[in-house]
């Protein structure tokens, strides 16, 4: 059983920042990936950023280049995404991803619940 526990959404104005944190827990054999997704009402789901575990590969969305950064504490299995300048249309729900293995397990996608970003005036 794996956990995938999301903080540190909220509303923010325009211009502002939030930082979104993911631990992942339970029975973890391996970290493969971790990252980000968002969803906005009526969109489908979509890429924000990803970091490899081992190598620290990082990929982001055109969309928050120069403005979100990922990071990770291997320590703790969490991911970070800093969001700066945060504009309107960052508003969605944000759904941290795992690509992990289970013990004698294979590499599978686990989801996080997801926290609500909202960036208004």
């Amino acid at each position: 059983q794996v956990q995938l526990v999301e903080s540190g959404g909220g509303l923010v104005q325009p211009g502002g920042s939030l930082r979104l944190s993911c631990a992942a827990s339970g029975s973890v054999f391996s970290i493969n990936r971790m990252g980000w997704y968002r969803q906005s009402p009526g969109k489908e789901r979509e890429f924000v950023a990803h970091l490899g575990w081992s190598g620290g590969t990082i990929a982001l969305s055109d969309s928050v280049k120069g403005r979100f950064t990922i990071s990770r504490d291997n320590a703790k299995a969490t991911v970070y995404l800093q969001m700066n300048s945060l504009k309107p249309e960052d508003s969605a729900v944000y759904y941290c991803n795992a690509k992990l293995r289970l013990p004698s397990g294979p590499l599978n996608d686990y989801w996080g619940q997801g926290t609500q970003v909202t960036v208004s005036s």
